[in-house]
């Protein structure tokens, strides 16, 4: 069991390497689509990222009811934008709908499965994990209609990018003290990943008075820690699930742009206040 298990393993290069790959193209894709397109290119560049996420997180968790979960992260990521796109106002309440359909939906699948329904229960916190991950996602769209939303939705962007690459690559290199076995993370890492996200607000802030520098210090702060802490948990899924790679960076990627989403919204408001 040893033996087949440390065969198994991946190497830190394509632990990391395909990851910082992905994040790269990610972080381009969110960031540079607005620039040129205003809301519709963060519509697109939203949108893609989403139906990337649904196809990687199905193949690389192995969900059980392949199909209809595809169809439940794809429907979810669509109404999700759409409830958050209709209203006259940037606001959040719409997407409880989204979710709480998404769930039920999600239950009824796993029941209608054909027998034997194995692994029932952890397929499904797979696909509500999943429908929860694109939904939030879609709250970039939210960020991206308030007032200076762009370009709070593309430091956000870039904070969490920049924090995932750096943690990697110190990872690569030094993944001291390693947090746990089989892991090749280590605290190094998040600590100069969380560094890394406030350095890129600060310089993205620009030069200001002492209340916005502080203001950009917390908010690298906070959406550094939760990119370098999700990628953390993204990386537990690699090492458990080691033979999916492309799926597994795209994951490892995303994942962590799902979960500061709306950290970044709430940011957002706590900045016009």
């Amino acid at each position: 069991m040893t033996a087949a298990v440390l065969e198994n393993e991946l190497s830190p290069r394509a632990h990391h390497l395909p990851a910082v790959g992905a994040v790269l193209v990610t972080t381009a894709l969110l960031a540079g689509l607005p620039a040129l397109g205003q809301q519709a290119g963060l519509l697109v560049a939203v949108g893609a990222v989403q139906v990337a996420l649904v196809a990687a997180w199905v193949v690389a968790t192995g969900i059980r009811g392949f199909l209809g979960s595809l169809a439940l992260g794809l429907a979810a990521a669509a109404g999700a934008d759409a409830a958050l796109l209709l209203p006259g106002r940037a606001r959040l309440d719409s997407l409880l709908v989204v979710l709480g359909l998404a769930f039920l939906a999600a239950v009824v699948h796993q029941m209608v499965r054909p027998a034997p329904r194995r692994y029932l229960v952890a397929s499904l916190a797979g696909v509500v994990l999943l429908i929860c991950s694109v939904c939030a996602l879609s709250v970039l769209l939210t960020v991206g209609r308030l007032d200076g939303g762009l370009e709070l939705a593309t430091t956000a962007v870039l904070v969490v990018g920049g924090a995932l690459v750096v943690g990697h690559l110190v990872d690569l290199v030094l993944p001291r003290p390693q947090i746990a076995h089989g892991v090749p993370r280590g605290l190094l890492g998040v600590v100069l990943a969380v560094l890394a996200g406030i350095g890129i607000a600060v310089l993205r802030q620009g030069a200001g008075s002492l209340l916005d520098a502080l203001t950009a210090i917390a908010s690298g702060t906070v959406l550094g820690a939760v990119a370098a802490l999700t990628g953390l948990g993204a990386s537990y899924v690699v090492s458990e699930r080691a033979q999916r790679r492309w799926a597994l960076a795209v994951v490892q990627a995303v994942l962590p742009l799902a979960a500061a989403a709306p950290a970044a919204y709430a940011l957002a408001l706590y900045a016009g206040t």
